[in-house]
């Protein structure tokens, strides 16, 4: 139905029990309308802010700029190399998910003897997880019990997988930002992978801005901050080659992509009043 470009939406209403009282409608109360000989163009995300609906269209689909999401530089959780931590550790085969089949760093994997509280030279690698009550904490780990395929050697920003209630514009906790050597667990998502502390930080303040939020909040509406719902967040240049100037301040930022995609006066003070801000 979002991708049907003879229908829209005419009416929308999140509380279902101001359409039918004493009514709780999950999701809410919608009217659909649908003319076979108009070519309205696809919905494609739905929101009920008819300037976010306007945003949408412009950023994500503008004929005029090809669209390239940033989810495609999401990487989530690291993962075990099963066969080299089992040919040491046999005995963890009862001690890991799936009949030892699970290969993800999961939630509660800090609770393996292979992880210890300080670094040295067999544990150099720092993992990032979720520890006693959902307190962030890390553990130090040999890489040779890691998979390869991530983003370990690298640089990227770290962000929890749940985040917030799913509030339009609301701030994001603490991101970090993860050096080489440095990994996680499926309690964070990472989000690039530089070869430089310059690109990543760059990539920090876009994150932190109210244009990036915003187009994340078309899709994340609940806490889960999963790799979907980065769908709608357009990627950009993070080298000095840019079409922005990421030495700019977050505000300044906000500025250079709202004229990137050519954003009205409404529209900007959608956001602006919308999106709160982060530091």
């Amino acid at each position: 139905m979002l991708k049907d470009p003879h229908l829209k939406v005419t009416f929308f209403e999140q509380d279902s029990s101001k359409v039918f009282s004493n009514t709780d409608i999950k999701g809410g109360v919608c009217v659909t309308y649908r003319d076979a000989l108009s070519d309205l163009g696809p919905i494609g995300t739905f929101t009920p802010f008819a300037e976010l609906q306007s945003i949408i269209h412009k950023v994500v689909f503008n004929k005029d700029k090809q669209f390239e999401p940033i989810s495609k530089s999401i990487y989530l959780q690291n993962k075990f190399n099963l066969d080299a931590l089992y040919a040491d550790h046999p005995e963890l085969k009862k001690k890991i998910g799936s009949g030892g089949k699970e290969k993800r760093l999961t939630t509660s994997i800090f609770s393996l003897p292979i992880f210890t509280t300080e670094k040295d030279k067999e544990h150099p690698i720092k993992i990032w997880g979720i520890i006693n009550s959902n307190i962030r904490n890390y553990r130090f780990m040999n890489e040779k019990y890691l998979d390869s395929n991530s983003s370990l050697h690298n640089y990227k920003v770290l962000l929890p997988k749940s985040n917030g209630s799913g509030a339009l514009g609301e701030v994001l906790s603490t991101p970090l930002i993860g050096e080489p050597l440095i990994g996680y667990t499926q309690s964070f998502i990472g989000i690039g992978k530089f070869n430089n502390i310059t690109e990543v930080e760059n990539e920090m303040k876009y994150i932190k801005s109210k244009f990036c939020r915003v187009m994340l909040g078309t899709l994340k509406v609940t806490q889960d901050n999963n790799k979907g719902t980065w769908k709608n967040v357009p990627m950009q240049n993070f080298t000095p080659q840019s079409d922005i100037d990421w030495s700019k301040s977050i505000p300044e930022i906000d500025q250079q992509l709202y004229k990137k995609y050519g954003l009205d006066d409404q529209e900007i003070n959608f956001i602006e009043t919308h999106v709160k801000e982060m530091d």
